[in-house]
């Protein structure tokens, strides 16, 4: 799974971005948002999977689609 405490030095793969994304959306609802590396988060936001709302992040529809996705797998 992806460390999501450190900035990648290169863009990740969406699938190396997509074993984090559970624990980065865990972080989010803990509102530990400060502990996502702003790599990961900008990659994130570049796949439409987070979005910034008011200052704050967030899961899109289609990063929830990817979450249910995750939770489905055997």
């Amino acid at each position: 799974m992806a460390s999501t405490t450190a900035r990648p030095a290169t863009p990740l793969r969406p699938e190396a971005l997509r074993e984090g994304l559970l624990s980065t959306v865990a972080l989010l609802k803990q509102q530990r948002a400060a502990e996502i590396g702003e790599g990961f988060i900008d990659q994130y936001v570049t796949l439409n999977w987070l979005e910034w709302n008011g200052g704050s992040l967030r899961l899109t529809v289609t990063g929830d689609n990817i979450c249910k996705q995750l939770r489905a797998r055997p």
